[in-house]
């Protein structure tokens, strides 16, 4: 399969979701790498995360080289404060710069968010959680969603989809959805307390999504589970895509929790509409 988040020839920071930006050119999607940054250490390179505990100065810097990248100046990003729950928040132009510079200004409790407005883009952080990504372009919508293993069995996936129809008038059919890069199930193992939860939410489609291991100890499939729920939640299958990688196996590219045992940096998925012409 190829896979859907693609690096151009002349930067090895982002890779970026072509087949949505065929859609709609002024679309700028994707999810970056931890090349080509500033900060040290165990956050080498490329970490955009604010919380944890890297020079907040680097950080700030690396988030200047991402916009510089993206031609999407920073005071018309918004960032929230992710807790591994499925609230999600519509934003506007008023929320533009909220947790940009400072991780205290973030959106708060919040792992999802979507708008209507051009020029404004949605930026999340990630180390091995889904990050989930939704667009609706007969109504210009874009959304983003933090899916780890809290944020799914809550089914934040179908939370979007639910609002998008309820809120927003929007047809099943006319939503696309992309699974993006993420820890696999080749490396990622959960014990019964989370099977059971998995169990609660995905019902009849539960049994491919997870293994056991050992005695209680499963590898569970975070990227179907998510697409199990957006097929639930009324997605069709054909606008659905899903990446191919695996976060903890691809240590040249990006940063894993799971891997690098909690001190590692964060990157970064992002979605936003520039205005037309």
């Amino acid at each position: 399969m190829l896979e859907i988040f693609r690096m151009t020839s002349n930067n090895e920071e982002i890779l970026f979701l072509d087949d949505w930006r065929f859609i709609m050119p002024q679309l700028v999607v994707g999810f970056t790498t931890k090349k080509g940054g500033y900060s040290k250490r165990e956050f080498t390179s490329l970490n955009l995360g604010l919380h944890v505990d890297d020079d907040a100065d680097d950080v700030r810097l690396n988030r200047q080289r991402l916009a510089e990248i993206l031609e999407f100046p920073l005071e018309k990003w918004v960032c929230s404060e992710q807790i591994h729950d499925n609230r999600i928040e519509k934003v506007t132009k008023n929320d533009s710069s909220k947790g940009v510079l400072r991780y205290d200004t973030a959106i708060a409790g919040t792992d999802g968010l979507y708008t209507k407005e051009a020029n404004m883009l949605l930026a999340l952080c990630f180390a091995d959680c889904v990050p989930l990504y939704f667009f609706a372009p007969k109504h210009k919508l874009v959304g983003l969603a933090h899916a780890g293993w809290k944020g799914s069995v809550k089914n934040i996936a179908g939370e979007m989809v639910h609002l998008w129809v309820e809120k927003e008038k929007v047809r099943h059919a006319d939503i696309y959805a992309a699974i993006g890069p993420s820890i696999d199930k080749c490396c990622y193992i959960v014990d019964d307390r989370v099977i059971d939860l998995v169990k609660n939410v995905a019902g009849d489609s539960v049994h491919h999504l997870y293994q056991e291991t050992s005695k209680g100890q499963y590898t569970l499939d975070l990227k179907e589970l998510n697409r199990q729920l957006l097929l639930q939640a009324g997605i069709p299958e054909q606008n659905i895509i899903v990446s191919e990688y695996c976060t903890s196996c691809a240590d040249e590219l990006f940063f894993s929790y799971r891997r690098d045992r909690g001190k590692t940096g964060r990157m970064m998925s992002f979605i936003g509409r520039k205005e037309e012409g």
